[in-house]
């Protein structure tokens, strides 16, 4: 997909318009068993350890044009990791985007990462949730890229949506504040937008059920994005589908169906 070029505003000064892009992203699982979640809690955290999240920050840098100063990580015992990153706006030169952290794998545990820009930032947060009773395991990435000056967070929408495996995904995208030119106009956006879908790519959005609400006069945008496809192997661990029988199988579907619904349409579907 090729990335859209921003018009560029002749500036009196800084340019001080905040981009701000969150997103909640959803990984689902069912593991029948306490050996089974446990299984798959200690895969998630190998997989998205300290250093595979920094690879993913240090590409969304790339990508944005940020210039990364300083990195500082840790992973902790029983599980989990942290990274802070010092970036400044110029471009990062000689630093092409590690292709094999952009394999889809289950998406992380209580992971924290921490990035700084010049007056901006890029946060990932991570959490596991799962019920004792049913077997759903949830896993939720939060992920913020905010910037200030030229440099867009848009730009790195399609790689961190590929950096985690996605079942549902909600994003939001403001810019707050003005910046004026040189004749002393103020602008309160800098880019024409009218949805946060004109920036995902074409193979993307039809792989998910999407909704738009936005507020154009405020500049905020928001979209959800449900997967399309669901193949009951690909959220379950530590049995497969021919290990389950009729009726468990399509038990287990309902749960993982209700599951996704909630997340997506924010609110609880009793009747399973």
């Amino acid at each position: 997909m090729e990335i859209k070029s921003f018009k560029k505003l002749k500036l009196y000064g800084f340019n001080n318009l905040t981009k701000t892009l969150s997103f909640n992203i959803y990984d689902i699982c069912y593991a029948k068993d306490l050996e089974h979640r446990k299984g798959y809690i200690d895969y998630i955290d190998e997989q998205y350890n300290a250093e595979r999240l920094t690879k993913i920050l240090l590409n969304v840098a790339s990508i944005v044009g940020a210039n990364v100063l300083n990195i500082a990580s840790q992973d902790y015992d029983p599980q989990g990791a942290s990274v802070t990153m010092l970036i400044s706006e110029e471009k990062l030169i000689n630093a092409p985007i590690d292709e094999s952290s952009q394999t889809a794998t289950p998406g992380p545990l209580p992971e924290t990462v921490l990035a700084h820009l010049d007056k901006s930032h890029i946060t990932v947060h991570t959490y596991p949730e799962s019920h004792p009773d049913d077997g759903i395991s949830t896993f939720r990435a939060d992920i913020d890229v905010s910037t200030c000056g030229q440099i867009s967070p848009l730009k790195a929408l399609n790689y961190l949506i590929h950096s985690f495996d996605s079942d549902i995904i909600t994003i939001d995208y403001r810019v707050r504040g003005f910046t004026r030119d040189v004749e002393g106009k103020k602008y309160f956006i800098d880019h024409k937008i009218n949805s946060i879908q004109n920036y995902i790519s074409n193979d993307t959005k039809n792989m998910y059920q999407l909704i738009d609400v936005n507020v154009y006069q405020e500049n905020i945008f928001h979209t959800k994005m449900l997967i399309k496809d669901f193949d009951l192997d690909n959220y379950l661990f530590g049995v497969t589908k021919k290990d389950l029988v009729p009726s468990e199988k399509k038990k287990v579907k309902q749960k993982l169906k209700k599951e996704m619904s909630e997340i997506f349409y924010g609110r609880n579907i009793f009747k399973v």
